[in-house]
């Protein structure tokens, strides 16, 4: 297990574990990173990451990907 921000881009993952603070946990769960959900990062942009989970686009921070288990 590593965390999201650790894979390459455009490589499927799938999300193990979803780690931090339980209101952390609650809000990228509620973005669609829950366990067994398909990521992949598409770019990053200023330190931001741009991930497709779910067949959505998201941005988030480097360090909410931190909390992200793959």
């Amino acid at each position: 297990m590593m965390p999201l921000t650790f894979a390459a881009p455009d490589e499927e993952n799938i999300v193990r574990k979803v780690g931090g603070k339980p209101e952390t946990r609650q809000h990228l769960e509620n973005l669609g990173f829950v366990a067994g959900a398909c990521v992949r990062i598409v770019s990053e942009i200023g330190g931001n990451l741009i991930v497709r989970v779910k067949d959505t686009r998201v941005a988030i921070s480097r360090e909410m990907a931190s909390k992200i288990m793959i």
